[in-house]
């Protein structure tokens, strides 16, 4: 027999800031990386793994136009990029089996 609990967070005005501070570079990190990976798929290179992703993003971050990143945990922007990858190579997977549309690289230009 499967149980479930069902919790209701009531984050004050504080908390409820840095969710949508955490969920915002979330997003940014991932739409980042989704570039990045694009920009290779469409130019034929080869794509980078999470971790060359990850230690780029860090550089990235740490940049003054961007410092605004400092103030947010590098484990959600890590996750984010993480999460990527993870789709990405999902994607690729299933181009492999039959009856997919396959996607090339002139499709996206």
């Amino acid at each position: 027999m499967i149980r479930s609990v069902r919790i209701r967070l009531l984050p004050n005005n504080k908390q409820r800031t840095k969710l949508f501070q955490f969920a915002g570079a979330s997003r940014f990190a991932y739409n980042w990386a989704l570039d990045k990976q694009m920009d290779n798929f469409r130019e034929g290179r080869k794509l980078q793994s999470d971790y060359d992703l990850r230690k780029e993003f860090t550089v990235f971050r740490n940049s003054e136009e961007y410092s605004w990143l400092l103030g947010i945990s590098n484990n959600v922007t890590k996750q984010a990029i993480k999460d990527l990858c993870i789709a990405y190579k999902n994607f690729f997977r299933k181009q492999r089996q039959k009856g997919y549309v396959k996607y090339s690289p002139k499709k996206l230009a």
